[in-house]
């Protein structure tokens, strides 16, 4: 048995039970002995070990002098993961290191049941280990105490701060003991995490075993130039080509994954999604059928660029290019890790070639540039795959042969051989026709032509003015009767702009301007005699909307009262007119217009009643009728017959189900 003396019994034991013959750069750092107790920075690459780094070294905290307490009680370490994905991969890590030291680890990851997470915790655990917003939830309602803690462990720090955790991570680490030991573990260290160190960090110990040379040491990477059109057919060929077991497409967006896994299931592969848009059960049943085999290509965003670790993961495609050099290593870094070789293949439409290799200069990787395999590529891949088959180099049972002599009565060896090929080649998905393309350099800034010789003029405009060589060209040539060929460069500065006409057209472009040198009434021309200095480097083009041009500078006035406008003159009045002169009384206005004198109008006498016919007496007037909403009964209204109306909201005098109030009328003979 390998044994590592400086480490717990119990812990050597599982590892050694695990396979494990000596510890990885960064599991040895963690573990020296003048570290014990110390909080730790440590930056490594994926897939150096890092989950078993740190259960490593916060072995002393849990374990103590006397081994573990087999009754848990309030948690002693707290490990923190930015994905559920991870969490859970962390807890089977230490699941399998603390088993023979019988350490009870709880989860608190979000996607999961909140009220079994809090009965666990509840009973007791040594290690809890989650996701932030989980965590902080459980510490809000009481359910999770950290007043026992001895342990904070960070896995993947730098992820979380990008994930916007900042403000959970500060209240998880607010909440912990000021005596704790913090330990943040992350592939890189940038500024961010720097100053979250310097704030919940005690003279924390700086481990970094990530160098340019060794890192990504056993991933090969490939660029892959397709057609902007070919993207697709380049993914299926390069998943065909190689035959990975297990492979992973990254795509930028959920809508790309899904699009993508419908058309690779339709070609014929055993496709699962990971995206952010399924639940965690739906992602954890993905990532199993992965680990099972039952699955071969994993489409994913960025979300399972972190942490996740599918054994025996030989390719890696990059379907869409990563936002920056940190994503690009944490994709690739899913391959290739304890010792095994890896191939990250990246696809590069043309047109943004130039972006990609500059992404690969930024990581410090080297890429060879290919094209996408063709159909001819596949086919004879496959028969060389055909050649090494298992099932042709294992040995015959007697059932099989029999049939073999069945088979040779009936048909001809070449006819059985074909019928094994077709076999092989409809077991396999059909490679896709591609675009070719040129595989070469990237492109180049194109040469400028040799001018020959040419005279030198200065135009009295620059930036100053907003000169454009894109209006100043046709100028030019509109002045000297000019073409495009017979202009060479144009320097535009501050105030003054520089041009170069051709030797050969440089007197008919002086006889257009004139005798005064006047460019269409805009700007002066003036002859040099040679190249002028300082062409190299133009002057910065100032802002289109910049307010500084003829600004006078602040002139801090004398203080006056309101009303006072010294030597100005006072404001004009509102009002029309000539002005009125000191000391003149005010007259009144004169009306706008005279209104028209009219007679008073006489009353319009009442219209008399009529009178009957015949010398009978007048009779009195009908009384006016009563308005619909006045004879019914209701609210603000007088009910007919005089009644008062009924109250408001209150209840009908009819019975529930009873026949209408009043008399019922005739009955009406049924007409058949």
């Amino acid at each position: 048995m390998t044994e590592f003396p400086h480490l717990p019994t119990a812990l050597a034991e599982a590892l050694a039970a695990r396979g494990y013959e000596a510890l990885t750069p960064v599991q040895d750092a963690v573990t020296r002995p003048e570290l014990a107790g110390r909080d730790l920075l440590v930056s490594a690459q994926t897939g150096s070990g890092k989950t078993v780094a740190f259960g490593l070294a916060i072995s002393a905290e849990l374990l103590g002098a006397n081994g573990i307490s087999p009754f848990p009680d309030l948690p002693r370490a707290l490990v923190v993961a930015p994905t559920r994905e991870l969490a859970v991969q962390v807890s089977r890590e230490l699941s399998w290191l603390y088993e023979k030291a019988g350490a009870v680890i709880t989860g608190a990851v979000g996607g999961m049941d909140a009220r079994a997470e809090r009965r666990a915790l509840e009973r007791g655990a040594h290690i809890v280990v989650g996701t932030p917003g989980r965590i902080c939830d459980h510490i809000r309602r009481g359910a999770l105490d950290l007043s026992a803690l001895s342990a904070v462990v960070l896995d993947e720090a730098d992820e979380m701060l990008d994930m916007g955790f900042r403000e959970d991570l500060e209240f998880i680490l607010e909440s912990a003991p000021e005596t704790r030991r913090t330990l943040m573990f992350s592939a890189t260290v940038p500024r961010e995490i720097e100053r979250l160190a310097q704030t919940f960090q005690r003279d924390a110990e700086r481990i970094s075993t990530v160098s340019a040379r060794e890192s990504h040491a056993d991933i090969e990477y490939r660029g892959v130039l397709v057609d902007r059109s070919d993207r697709e057919n380049a993914i299926v060929n390069l998943l065909r080509l190689h035959e990975a077991e297990r492979a992973i497409v990254f795509c930028s967006t959920r809508a790309a994954v899904t699009h993508l896994t419908g058309k690779l299931l339709n070609r014929g592969f055993s496709v699962v999604a990971l995206s952010g848009e399924l639940t965690q059960d739906e992602r954890s049943r993905a990532l199993q059928m992965m680990r099972d085999g039952r699955a071969r290509v994993c489409i994913a965003t960025d979300v399972a660029a972190r942490g996740i670790d599918l054994p025996g993961l030989e390719l890696v495609i990059h379907a869409d290019l990563p936002m920056n050099r940190e994503g690009l290593l944490h994709r690739s870094g899913r391959t290739g890790r304890a010792g095994r070789k890896g191939l990250s293949a990246i696809v590069v439409p043309l047109n943004v070639r130039a972006k990609a290799e500059r992404l690969l200069r930024e990581a410090q990787v080297a890429v060879t540039w290919e094209g996408a395999p063709t159909p001819e590529d596949i086919l004879a891949r496959d028969q060389e795959r055909l050649l090494t088959e298992p099932a042709l180099t294992e040995p015959a049972t007697a059932e099989e042969f029999d049939a073999i002599a069945r088979l040779l009565e009936t048909h001809e060896p070449k006819q059985l051989a074909a019928a094994v090929l077709r076999h092989f080649r409809a077991a396999r998905t059909a490679p896709e026709d591609v675009i070719p393309v040129s595989v070469g350099e990237g492109p180049k800034p194109r040469a400028r032509e040799e001018f020959g010789a040419a005279r030198w003029y200065r135009l009295s405009m620059g930036h100053d003015q907003w000169v454009d060589p894109k209006w100043l060209l046709p100028m030019l040539c509109r002045a000297g009767d000019l073409t495009r060929r017979d202009i060479g460069m144009i320097r535009v500065m501050q105030e003054e702009t520089f041009v170069q006409i051709h030797e050969s057209m440089a007197d008919r472009f002086e006889a257009g301007l004139g005798a005064d040198r006047v460019m269409e009434g805009k700007c002066t021309v003036q002859n040099l005699p040679g190249m002028p200095e300082g062409l190299d480097r133009p002057a910065p083009r100032p802002a289109r909307w910049s307010k500084d041009g003829d600004r006078k500078p602040y002139e801090k006035k004398p203080y006056a009262p309101r009303g006072s406008y010294g030597d100005k003159p006072a404001p004009k009045p509102h009002r029309k007119g000539p002005p009125r002169e000191e000391g003149a009384e005010r007259t009144e206005r004169a009306p706008r217009f005279e209104k028209a004198e009219r007679a008073e109008r006489a009353e319009r006498p009442a219209h008399p009643a009529r009178k009957p016919a015949g010398d009978a007496a007048a009779a009195a007037p009908k009384p006016r009728k009563a308005a619909p909403w006045a004879r019914e009964g209701g609210h603000g209204a007088a009910a007919k017959e005089g009644k008062p109306a009924p109250k408001y909201g209150a209840k009908s005098f009819g019975k529930p189900g009873a026949k209408p109030a009043g008399k019922p009328g005739p009955k009406k003979p049924r007409s058949f």
